[in-house]
């Protein structure tokens, strides 16, 4: 069976955190950008605050997802899944916990055009991150089926059953 191993009423806690950490930074970025193209001062500060709490949200994501990762069984294609996904969301985070670190330094917290390219290739790696969660619930069926085929092929290869029904449509 591989179902999430922490829940609150029956529902998984890993996905209710992800969300969190990701709006919050994704906002910081489009705060950053603006403030940086000439927009109001606070926007930098705003986001600066956005990437705090999205570090905290982001440890207990990975908190969460680390006692459901140890739960997948090795040698299945779901395990090198889980922990590209962890290793990746990890990597994100240790960027956003950086550029937050060099921001507390600066006097007005706000972050410039090369701190603001980092966060461009760290909310790129959330993505992808994001897909690999994606691909781990949707496709391999982790955390949410009792009978998951944790070997299952890529989404990004359909299936042999998708391929005959696309011959009969």
């Amino acid at each position: 069976m591989m179902e999430s191993r922490i829940k609150v009423l029956g529902h998984p806690v890993h996905p209710m955190l992800v969300m969190f950490p990701i709006a919050l930074f994704v906002a910081a970025v489009i705060f950053d950008v603006i403030d940086v193209a000439g927009g109001p001062g606070f926007l930098g500060e705003l986001a600066y605050w956005n990437i705090l709490v999205g570090l905290i949200g982001g440890v207990l994501a990975v908190v969460a997802g680390a006692v459901d990762l140890l739960a997948i069984p090795s040698g299945t294609r779901a395990k090198r899944v889980g922990v590209a996904h962890a290793a990746t969301n990890i990597a994100v985070l240790l960027l956003f916990a950086a550029i937050w670190a060099v921001r507390m330094a600066a006097d007005d917290r706000a972050a410039g055009g090369a701190l603001v390219a980092i966060e461009v290739v760290a909310i790129a790696g959330a993505a992808l991150g994001a897909w690999l969660g994606g691909e781990l619930v949707d496709r391999l069926g982790v955390g949410v089926d009792p009978d998951a085929d944790l070997n299952a092929s890529s989404s990004l290869r359909p299936r042999a059953a998708d391929r005959q029904l696309g011959d009969i449509r």
